[in-house]
């Protein structure tokens, strides 16, 4: 496979491709990360797929706690710290440092099934970026930002579902050494015979 179609070959429900995605560096990344800082300060937030808590089951919330912890002690912030933690949260609208931003969206029309081929898309983006010696996080919070996002790029249309922060890995960052484990397969996957 030629390496501008990596890209390309993610799979989709009878091939719709339903996704578009705006890569954005240099003065425009540095615009669009000043414009969710501020909307950030200002708690303007604009979703375009419905989060709430009541979504994850209680072992999710564990998981997802263990997740923060164990990232939170790598970065040397304490639970109780929260300056240092609104700190790190604003470091994602700079995307980490990263020189670039791949945000992903959905048609306008789409509702929740139709994020399925674009998480196929996004994980397939991550492993060719892997491939490609790329390092790369993708990013929910972004998804919490889209009117922000649309203006910012002038966009008029399109759901904002998540970004994907790009660029070389700081080598040197204890975060980015940071293995959070996964869950057994016995927890996630039953078989039938």
């Amino acid at each position: 496979m030629q390496r501008e179609n990596v890209f390309l070959a993610a799979p989709s429900n009878s091939n719709t491709q339903p996704w578009t995605v705006d890569v954005v560096s240099g003065p425009a990344r540095d615009r669009l990360s000043e414009a969710l800082l501020v909307a950030h300060a200002q708690r303007h937030l604009s979703v375009d797929f419905p989060y709430r808590d009541e979504l994850y089951t209680d072992l999710h919330r564990r998981r997802r706690k263990h997740f923060g912890e164990t990232v939170y002690a790598a970065l040397g912030i304490a639970r109780d710290d929260h300056p240092a933690r609104e700190a790190h949260n604003a470091e994602s609208l700079r995307f980490y440092g990263a020189p670039h931003v791949a945000l992903i969206f959905a048609p306008t029309t789409a509702d929740e099934r139709m994020a399925a081929d674009i998480g196929m898309y996004g994980q397939t983006l991550l492993l060719a970026m892997t491939a490609y010696g790329i390092a790369s996080c993708p990013q929910g919070l972004l998804g919490f930002y889209g009117n922000t996002i649309r203006d910012q790029l002038e966009i008029t249309d399109g759901k904002v579902l998540f970004g994907v922060s790009f660029g070389y890995a700081d080598t040197a960052a204890p975060v980015n050494h940071t293995r959070i484990p996964r869950a057994k397969l016995c927890e996630t996957t039953r078989f039938h015979r």
